[in-house]
Order: C-alpha cells, then structure tokens, then sequence
C-alpha cells in the first residue's frame, strides 16, 4: 500500500484534484498525479510493496476503461493476456506477495466450500466462530504438510506435533481480523507463513502464525489470524524449547517466504507497468479520442 511517508508529503487539495481528474487506483502502486496527461503519470512503478485487497478488482477496471476506450487488435490480446495471467495467479498475487507459500505442499485449505449452514441464521453471513475453524484446519494441515510432503524424516515426530501424544504445538491466544462477510455460495482458501525470523525468534518455547483466509468469490482476504503458539510438552505437562528439526524447516521457509514475496511483488509490478501502457497507448494520451465505433458515423 501507499507508504505512510507519502502520504504526509500529500496534500488536502492535492489528493481532492487527483480524485476528481485521474481514474481511481485505490492504492494500486502506479504513480498518480493531478494531471492525467502530465509526463510524471506516464513513468511506471519503479518500486514493488504490497497491494491494496481490492488491487485485483481495480487492475481489472483499468484494463476495462482501456478496453472500452478503444484498443488496436495487438493492445486488445495484451489485455486478454494480462487478465488470463491475473485469473491464473491471483492467489499468489495476493497472498504470495505478503510471503504466504501458495504450492500444493504448502497451503493449508484449498478451495473448501463453504457450507450453507455455515451462516449464520440472523446476520446471513458465515459465523464468525467458522473462521476460526478455517484457520484451525488450515493450521493442523500446515503441519501435516511437513510430515507428508516437505521433511518425510521426521515424519512421526511432525505428526506427534498435532496430538498429545509427547511433543506438541497449542494455541496460547487469537486475534482475528475480519473483512468483510463471507456469505453462501463460496469457497475459500487458507495459508499460514511465519512471522519472525526463527534465528531471530525472542522465545525458545513459542513462535507465531498468520493466517490469511481468501474468499474465491470475491478473491481477497475475508479475514486474517494472528496465531500465538507454544512447544508443549504432554508427558512432562510443561511448555518446552522448539525441536531441532522444526527449526531447520522453520528457517527454511523463512528464506522461502522471502524469496516468495521478493517474485510475486514483482510480478505486480510487472502487471501494473503492463497495465499503465495501454492506459498510455488508449484513454491517458494527449490526442486521445474515443472510439465510438459505428456511432461516430
């Protein structure tokens, strides 16, 4: 999103005059200004950061006025391209951005439909007790994932992780943020990453998660869980220090989550500047004129 520094340097007035002169970007991270025609619209993100939830419905808006304006054949499959790429990686636009690892052996929820009964019956949306659900699953698959995909060597021990069988995780405390409210018919997706640098981690005995939970139909977060967890240890009925090999892992998807966010922010860069030269090439040129097609006849 836009940084807070920017956004000081800004302006009443100046922010006023863009809203009513230049195309809403909703915090899209290509540049604005107060004239559309002017040269600095015209130069294309230079830095990539985080999106706005709603940068994907934005984005497709965009390419919509472009297209409405009036596209040449080549600038028309460009379009096409782009949003066949966002339809493709949306997921991974949103989520692997922030780090989240979207793979098959990394994701906790994929697609799960969401009940009708699900709602609740006096609000009409989903209970706010079932994300919490979600995220529990999703968590409890987060450490499967290990076991059955990711570290096969210590696959009894990353089992024994979700039972109270020796060595344990538990959930010391929640915080939830909702979004907006998810209603039936929908289906929603969930990914965990880490928060802190395991080399860096303050405690011995705990870590912390995040869970983001997607909503299919509206493709964006509907809600985000901080999750606060503790090593516990059944049998000595005590909290004790992180195995071994969960820190190797641990310190492995950190670099991962990293890289991740490094790629898929450039990847909305990538968009962004794609998008930002139709916009040139179309309605935001000097001797831009609507193609009105057979009505201009």
């Amino acid at each position: 999103m836009i940084a807070i520094q920017t956004l000081k340097r800004q302006s009443l007035g100046a922010v006023t005059s863009r809203a009513s002169s230049c195309y809403p970007r909703f915090f899209s991270i290509s540049p604005t200004s107060q004239d559309a025609h002017t040269s600095t619209s015209r130069r294309p993100p230079s830095k990539p950061h985080s999106i706005d939830p709603r940068w994907l419905t934005m984005i497709k808006r965009r390419i919509g006025k472009c297209m409405m304006f009036g596209l040449k054949p080549p600038q028309v499959e460009e379009a096409g391209n782009i949003l066949q790429r966002i339809a493709r990686d949306w997921r991974e636009l949103i989520a692997g951005s922030e780090g989240y690892l979207t793979d098959e052996w990394r994701r906790g929820l994929y697609r799960q439909t969401v009940a009708w009964g699900e709602m609740d019956s006096m609000v009409r949306h989903v209970n706010n007790v079932t994300y919490l659900r979600y995220a529990e699953t999703a968590r409890v698959y987060f450490v499967r994932n290990f076991a059955v995909h990711i570290d096969q060597a210590h696959r009894k021990e990353w089992m024994n992780l979700v039972s109270p069988k020796g060595v344990g995780v538990i959930v010391r405390s929640l915080k939830i943020d909702y979004k907006f409210p998810m209603t039936y018919p929908d289906k929603v997706t969930v990914y965990h990453k880490l928060v802190h640098d395991p080399s860096a981690q303050q405690s011995q005995y705990a870590f912390d998660l995040q869970a983001m939970i997607l909503s299919e139909a509206r493709q964006r977060p509907a809600a985000r869980v901080h999750e606060d967890i503790v090593v516990y240890d059944y049998k000595q009925n005590k909290k004790t220090t992180l195995p071994p090999f969960v820190e190797a892992q641990f310190q492995t998807m950190w670099d991962l989550q990293k890289r991740a966010r490094k790629h898929w922010q450039q990847q909305i860069l990538d968009i962004e500047t794609q998008v930002r030269k139709l916009e040139v090439e179309s309605w935001d040129r000097e001797d831009a004129v609507e193609d009105m097609g057979s009505a201009r006849k």
